[in-house]
């Protein structure tokens, strides 16, 4: 599988790459089986739980992200496309805890955060190791800002070490 050459209108969004100590269909895998989720999905310090979830195209979830210092971060999404074990493309969209959609600002969150992004996973075979390419559709200076980048970077050390 090629990854694609970055767009020039997407070179201000978020895009991290990561080397893992694992086979593609097993971190593939710990993206769409929800018990594993469970278990790493969530930024260092934090928890995650699932209210609802069905990883399959037009499958949709919703979480809450505990976090002791700021409580509780709730967002839903649809999974736009799961090619395994290759790709994987879903929405993420700020809610309250009854999943209905709610303005960023109304959470605490930073004025310019997009209520909805949409974040693009590729797994590339490394022989043994997989390469995953992240892009998210907000502003990367924005998700380092508010503190999102760095907890992309938290759970993908959490998925490596559990792998």
């Amino acid at each position: 599988m090629k990854i694609q050459p970055q767009d020039k209108s997407t070179q201000n969004e978020v895009h991290i790459t990561h080397i893992f100590d694992a086979d593609r269909k097993l971190v593939f895998d710990a993206w769409t089986d929800p018990k594993q989720l469970e278990k790493w999905y969530a930024p260092d310090g934090c928890t995650i739980r699932f209210s609802a979830i069905d990883v399959q195209e037009d499958g949709q979830f919703h979480s809450c992200i505990y976090n002791p210092e700021h409580g509780n971060c709730w967002c839903k999404g649809t999974y736009l496309e799961i090619t395994t074990p290759e790709k994987i493309v879903f929405t993420m969209q700020v809610t309250n805890e009854n999943g209905n959609d709610v303005n960023p600002i109304d959470m605490g969150m930073d004025a310019d955060w997009p209520a909805i992004t949409q974040v693009t996973l590729l797994f590339e075979d490394l022989n043994g190791k997989t390469r995953l390419t992240l892009h998210q559709t907000v502003s990367e200076s924005l998700a380092k800002t508010t503190g999102a980048h760095p907890s992309w970077i938290q759970m993908f050390n959490r998925l490596n070490e559990m792998l």
